[in-house]
């Protein structure tokens, strides 16, 4: 099964054995016991002028290859522009209908934006932060909402959604989750039949047979729905980190950064809002 969506970590899927990459040690070449054998590193459509990405790094490290700081640069460069438009935006843009609609239309950009991207091949920063644009903006207006009803919330769930990215990066890099290609296939047919059962539930509210939300109503149903959401945050969160581990060990290109930190922060944006909604639904029943 091979995904195009980065955002379902798009690099590692392949047609034969789901997750490629998955716990085996890097091998020179494109020998078959190379993880990225049926991979797009291995069939190395970066190689330029003899440099040869599907190879595990070896001394000395060209600078065409991606490296953790450009991870961290560019994911602390998505995330900046998405936490200034969400400023912006509160500051600029009051909980009017003419703000919420400024508000859901930024976030209807955002959203083709992310789908444009997602389904290139290659990144375009542009696009990336563009969405993070987009998207600031819609959450400055939804966190001021939800502030001006829940005294504090947003703050709250800054600091939950950091706890969870930090549990989860520490839970993988000690070991205790081993991202498999069973736990990548097992993963995303959970979160596409929860997707899938939103929409649903979106429907049934849109027809009116499902009363205050439905499965996203401020009850304990709710909650449950809520935590749900957080966790399937996280495993995506851990397909990020392997993408990112990966990348770096067999020599992606160093633009495969912008992926990296396009799928960390579309991932922590949706952790957010769903620890939003958590801490609105605690204080509600407080």
């Amino acid at each position: 099964m091979r995904s195009s969506n980065p955002v379902f970590s798009r690099r590692g899927f392949s047609r034969d054995n789901g997750y490629a990459g998955f716990n085996t040690a890097p091998q020179a070449g494109y020998a078959q016991g190379n993880p990225y054998a049926q991979n797009p590193y291995a069939q190395n459509p970066y190689a330029q002028g003899g440099v040869q990405y599907g190879a595990p790094p070896q001394a000395p490290v060209t600078t065409d290859r991606m490296t953790m700081d450009d991870v961290v640069v560019r994911s602390a460069i998505t995330l900046g522009v998405v936490a200034l438009g969400a400023v912006l935006a509160w500051a600029l843009l009051p909980v009017t209908v003419v703000g919420l609609g400024l508000a859901f239309g930024a976030g209807f950009v955002a959203f083709v934006l992310a789908m444009v991207q997602s389904f290139k091949r290659t990144p375009s920063p542009a696009l990336i932060l563009g969405y993070a644009a987009f998207e600031g903006v819609f959450l400055g207006v939804v966190s001021e909402m939800y502030n001006s009803r829940w005294q504090g919330a947003p703050f709250q769930a800054v600091l939950g959604t950091m706890a969870v990215a930090g549990a989860t990066l520490l839970v993988y890099k000690a070991g205790w989750i081993r991202v498999t290609a069973r736990y990548a296939r097992v993963g995303i047919a959970i979160a596409m039949a929860f997707m899938v059962v939103l929409a649903v539930n979106l429907l049934l509210v849109v027809l009116g047979v499902a009363q205050n939300g439905g499965l996203r109503s401020f009850g304990p149903l709710g909650a449950l729905v809520g935590i749900v959401a957080i966790l399937l945050g996280a495993f995506f969160l851990t397909l990020d980190f392997k993408h990112i581990e990966d990348g770096i060990a067999y020599g992606a290109p160093r633009n495969e950064s912008w992926f990296a930190a396009f799928g960390l922060t579309v991932h922590l944006v949706w952790i957010y809002l769903e620890m939003l909604r958590l801490v609105a639904i605690f204080t509600n029943n407080d």
